[in-house]
């Protein structure tokens, strides 16, 4: 089966070039699963339910997220009734919403996906690694597995990595909005990338308008960050993993700008 995972979606531009390409990306690579990471959709902070509606029209089948998914206090009870929308699951018991979700395939073969997020540079949550442990103990007939490490840090998510290699199809990282080169296979089978990047304006430090972000970092001052329009990018990964063993073939990052045909 091949999985299709796209990059932290920023702002009403992120949202308008998934809209632009995401049937043709699903076409052109045979997708069998769409998985999203939605947390800065709703005006580069947080998710509504209008939003996940209009992704569920495109096809996605998941909408993954991160430390901004609490920042739309309207949304905050719809997680609990959302099945395809998934937060970091090392927040303590009790928050809402789940981590982890067991899905149907176009293929007929199920899918569990798992949202974490990490500790280092961001807040203090619960371990990441053996939040990752107590999921995969309930997962004994699920061979495909798929990690969204929601993460600062280069060296968390290597590490998350490799802790997991063997035991999921593919740890991918979000956060940075910033694509790294180092896809590749680990050697237990598991497919990696640091980090997807997102899909949002180019012209932008991190999808936020340039000139708030350079104003903040000279000032100092409070600024409240406006996500940026122009110049959109889609950044995503395409995963191919054998159905019966959960080990992935192949791993390829996936580029489309405003003008892609």
């Amino acid at each position: 089966m091949k999985i299709l995972f796209v990059g932290d979606v920023v702002g009403r531009a992120g949202r308008q070039i998934l809209l632009r390409n995401l049937e043709r990306l699903v076409d052109r690579h045979a997708i069998d699963f769409v998985i999203v990471n939605g947390e800065n959709a709703a005006g580069g902070v947080g998710l509504t339910m209008e939003i996940v509606k209009e992704f569920r029209k495109l096809g996605v089948d998941v909408i993954t997220s991160g430390n901004h998914i609490w920042d739309k206090k309207e949304f905050i009870p719809h997680l609990d009734r959302c099945q395809d929308v998934l937060r970091p699951g090392n927040y303590p018991d009790g928050a809402p919403g789940r981590g982890m979700g067991i899905y149907a395939t176009n293929v007929g073969t199920r899918i569990a996906v798992i949202n974490l997020q990490g500790r280092v540079f961001m807040n203090s949550l619960d371990c990441p690694f053996r939040c990752a442990d107590a999921y995969l103990s309930q997962l004994d007939d699920v061979a495909v597995v798929f990690v969204d490490f929601h993460a600062e840090a280069s060296s968390e998510k290597m590490a998350l990595a490799h802790y997991l290699d063997g035991r999921v199809s593919a740890v991918i990282g979000t956060h940075t909005h910033v694509p790294t080169a180092d896809e590749h296979i680990l050697v237990g089978g598991s497919a990696y990338q640091t980090d997807v990047g997102m899909t949002g304006s180019r012209d932008s430090v991190i999808g936020v308008k340039k000139e708030i972000a350079i104003e903040k970092f000279i000032s100092q001052m409070p600024a409240r960050f406006e996500p940026a329009k122009r110049d959109p990018v889609l950044c995503g990964v395409v995963i191919e993993v054998d159905d019966a063993s959960g080990r992935a073939q192949s791993i390829e990052r996936v580029k489309c700008l405003n003008d892609s045909k």
